[in-house]
């Protein structure tokens, strides 16, 4: 695995308790960042980030899709730590699995909340801040699925269509400082958000990827560490492929 040194660094990881989210929360404390984990639910997190050092890793329940929430979380993170350097937004939801002419309306506006929304919310959150240090980066997850749509999946398809475009406006504005914001388009990863589609979908998602197999969570943080750390000094506003060779853009 690759390793960076965060020392000195404040990374903010939303939906950080469980799935991608925890794996990019527990590498960057072991590499010597502190970390606010933003997550709906912090009463059950994975071992993973029960076992970190409390001085490390700080738990706040936020609802990413609530301006007030999300203001009230930085308020928080920034009287424990000072500041923000690094965002990772990788809280989300899946959504039911639906055609479009029998898709629920509320879930509709739930997913376009959680997904695009809340990382609207939390990247306006902590840009001021970054701003204001000439030092940020922001890794927003989206999906393959923003790339090349799921059929019975169009909430969640358009939702992370939506983040991509989201990071390559913010990265454009924000290019002329030392603040780098990009986005990830993994394929699927088995973790919690799967408990909420059907097993047929699951194999259908599978069986789209050429390596035959899911990402594993440390395949995708090893790639977000990269696009966090200071080394990514020159690539914004980019979209990091990791859909085992479904991507065709």
């Amino acid at each position: 695995m690759n390793t960076y040194d965060y020392s000195g660094k404040i990374a903010v990881v939303t939906g950080g308790a469980n799935g991608i989210g925890a794996a990019v929360a527990e590498r960057m404390v072991r590499s010597g960042a502190r970390v606010a984990i933003w997550d709906m639910d912090i009463s059950a997190p994975e071992d993973k980030i029960s076992a970190l050092a409390q001085d490390q890793c700080l738990l706040v329940a936020v609802d990413v899709s609530d301006a007030a929430s999300v203001k009230a979380a930085l308020t928080t993170t920034l009287s424990a730590y000072g500041k923000v350097d690094i965002l990772i937004n990788s809280a989300g939801i899946a959504g039911p699995t639906s055609t479009l002419a029998d898709y629920p309306v509320d879930m509709w506006r739930k997913v376009q909340q959680v997904n695009l929304d809340g990382t609207f919310l939390c990247c306006q959150a902590v840009v001021p801040g970054m701003s204001a240090q000439n030092y940020g980066r922001i890794v927003n997850v989206a999906s393959i699925a923003g790339k090349e749509g799921n059929p019975n999946a169009s909430a969640y398809s358009a939702s992370k269509a939506a983040v991509i475009a989201l990071t390559k406006s913010l990265g454009k504005e924000l290019a002329g400082q030392d603040i780098a914001v990009n986005c990830i388009t993994p394929a699927t990863a088995q973790t919690r958000i799967l408990e909420q589609l059907s097993e047929e979908f699951i194999e259908y998602m599978r069986s789209k990827i050429p390596r035959g197999r899911f990402v594993t969570v440390e395949e995708i943080t090893s790639m977000v560490l990269w696009m966090a750390s200071s080394e990514n000094s020159f690539t914004t506003g980019a979209a990091f492929d990791l859909s085992g060779g479904r991507a065709t853009y």
